[in-house]
């Protein structure tokens, strides 16, 4: 973590969301540096064409590109296991009056899952963020990838905020395929405590609580079944694995767009709030009390 320069004045909390990073990254045995060099910057662009599994002519996002934002000072970062690049992450500035960075991919190869780096590589990028004065970071994710809503909402603490139609167009990989890419844009409160606490290894845990009721489950043959949204505290599930889904069964994979763009994004629209997201894959929703 000898990257994270302190450029402003240090601060209790930006010195714990530092310690915290370096514990995660240490935890994960990976090294998380900042990049900027060409050919740093040509592996993570290799990188993610492995994980999105896009090929070389529609790449997520090219050198150049990345080269242009390091100098103009956004974050590029990756992480290294014994020498290789296994992850990587970058992003950029909202404007000005915002104080918030738009963080835009983060990727982590497939044989590194379970030991943190994706969760390292967030840290990072959060005391990073901090000692620069920003105080929120935001992402958008496809909101029926269990795992990612699970780390986004819990793992990190960071907030939904809106839903996003179709939001990217169609993309050319093998992970999007031909489905919309609806999005959830979710806004990360840097010192808020819950992200405080999810840092230091204790995620956010929600309960539904009594009288939940269930707007949307899966059935037997793993479609989506819609149920009742007009209670205090409404339940969205989703699939298991909704990528395994649009190879398998690319209709029921729509079917299941179209729900849960049908139920969470109206609830958002609505201006409910997403409490939490619970790890068996249920979108715990409390609706606005009515005036």
């Amino acid at each position: 973590m000898t990257d994270l320069i302190r450029d402003r004045r240090e601060s209790r909390s930006v010195d714990a969301a530092c310690a915290a990073a370096e514990a995660v990254a240490r935890t994960a045995g990976v090294d998380i540096r900042l990049l900027d060099s060409v050919s740093e910057l040509e592996a993570v662009r290799r990188l993610y064409e492995r994980i999105w599994r896009t090929g070389e002519s529609s790449p997520p996002v090219t050198a150049d590109l990345l080269r242009a934002m390091t100098k103009a000072g956004s974050y590029v970062s990756g992480a290294f296991d014994e020498g290789e690049l296994v992850g990587a992450c970058f992003g950029f500035f909202s404007p000005p009056a915002r104080g918030a960075l738009h963080s835009h991919i983060a990727g982590v190869l497939a044989r590194m899952q379970g030991r943190n780096v994706g969760f390292a590589l967030k840290l990072h990028q959060r005391a990073w963020a901090m000692l620069r004065g920003v105080s929120e970071i935001c992402w958008t994710y496809d909101p029926l990838i269990r795992r990612n809503a699970y780390f986004n909402i819990a793992k990190l603490a960071a907030d939904p905020a809106e839903y996003l139609p179709n939001f990217y167009g169609p993309i050319d990989d093998d992970i999007n395929r031909s489905d919309d890419t609806d999005r959830v844009l979710v806004r990360w409160r840097l010192e808020s405590p819950d992200a405080e606490a999810a840092c230091a290894g204790r995620p956010r845990v929600t309960e539904a609580g009594a009288g939940a009721a269930v707007a949307l489950s899966v059935s037997a043959g793993g479609g989506p079944v819609a149920g009742r949204a007009d209670a205090r505290t409404v339940l969205i599930g989703v699939p298991d694995d909704i990528e395994a889904l649009r190879e398998s069964d690319p209709a029921c994979a729509a079917e299941w767009r179209k729900a849960v763009r049908d139920v969470l994004g109206e609830l958002l629209v609505e201006g409910a709030r997403v409490r939490g997201f619970d790890r068996t894959g249920w979108y715990i929703v409390d609706r606005q009390e009515a005036e």
